[in-house]
C-alpha cells in the first residue's frame, strides 16, 4: 500500500513537472517571436519561472540552477530597460538646458563686437551662454544667458555654420566640442533624445520665422483695393 502511494506521488510530481515544462517551452517560443525588448524579457521571465518549477518538481539540481540564473538575468535586464525608458521619457520632456553639462564644458570670454563665428565657417563646437548678450546676425535674434546655440553645425553635411553670431555685451560662454557631443549622444540616451529635441525645436522655429516672413512679404506686395465713388449730381 505504501509503495503504491509513493509511486502515485512520484507520478503526480512527474505530471506536474511535465506540465510546467510544457508551459515554459511555449513561453520560450513566444519570447523568440517577440520583436521588442520589453515583451521579450517578460515572456522570457515567465518561461524561466515555469521551467524552474519543472526542474524543482523533477528534483534536477543542474536544471534548477540554470533556470534560476536565467530568471535572475532576465529580471535584471527588464529592470534596466524600464529604467532606461523612464530616463528617455524624462529627457524628452525636460527643459532644453545644458546646465547639467557645465562641469564638462570649457569657459570662453567674448567682448562686445566680437564675432563668435560667421556663416559657412567650419563648425567644431556648440555653446551655452553663461552671461552677456549675443545676436544671430542674419535673423536679428538676441540670445540671452542660459540659451544654447551652434548645435546645428553638427547636423549639416559639411559641418559648417548656418548663421553668424556676434557679441552684443561682454560675457562668457561654455563650449562643448562636437566630438564630445557625439560621444554623449551614443553613450547617454538621455542626452541623445535631448539633443534631437533641441535640434528639432530649432529647425521648427526657423521654419515658423520663414513662414512669418513670407506672409509679411505677401502682405506688403498685395495691391490695395481702390474704391471710386462718383460725386452725386444735384
Amino acid at each position: 500500500m505504501t509503495t503504491v502511494n509513493v509511486e502515485d506521488f512520484i507520478m503526480s510530481l512527474a505530471s506536474v513537472a511535465g506540465a510546467m515544462g510544457g508551459i515554459g517551452a511555449i513561453f520560450h517560443i513566444v519570447s523568440m517571436a517577440m520583436k521588442t525588448a520589453v515583451p521579450l524579457r517578460i515572456a522570457a521571465i515567465i518561461s524561466a519561472s515555469f521551467l524552474l518549477a519543472a526542474a524543482i518538481f523533477s528534483n534536477s539540481a543542474p536544471a534548477s540552477a540554470l533556470y534560476s540564473f536565467l530568471l535572475l538575468v532576465h529580471s535584471v535586464r527588464l529592470f534596466q530597460m524600464l529604467q532606461l525608458i523612464k530616463k528617455i521619457r524624462a529627457a524628452a520632456t525636460t527643459d532644453l538646458s545644458l546646465n547639467w553639462l557645465r562641469p564638462y564644458m570649457k569657459k570662453r570670454k567674448y567682448r562686445m563686437g566680437d564675432i563668435v563665428f560667421r556663416k559657412d565657417d567650419p563648425a567644431r563646437e556648440m555653446f551655452l551662454i553663461d552671461n552677456g548678450r549675443f545676436r544671430v546676425c542674419e535673423l536679428d535674434i538676441e540670445l540671452q544667458p542660459g540659451m544654447i546655440f551652434g548645435e546645428l553645425g553638427l547636423l549639416t553635411s559639411g559641418n559648417n555654420r548656418t548663421q553668424s553670431v556676434e557679441c552684443l555685451e561682454s560675457g562668457y560662454v561654455m563650449t562643448l566640442p562636437y566630438d564630445e557631443v557625439r560621444a554623449l549622444y551614443f553613450e547617454n540616451p538621455e542626452f541623445g533624445f535631448f539633443f534631437l529635441r533641441l535640434s528639432s525645436d530649432r529647425l521648427l522655429q526657423g521654419l515658423k520665422r520663414t513662414e512669418a516672413m513670407l506672409v509679411e512679404e505677401r502682405r506688403k506686395h498685395r495691391r490695395p483695393s481702390v474704391s471710386i465713388t462718383e460725386p452725386l449730381q444735384s
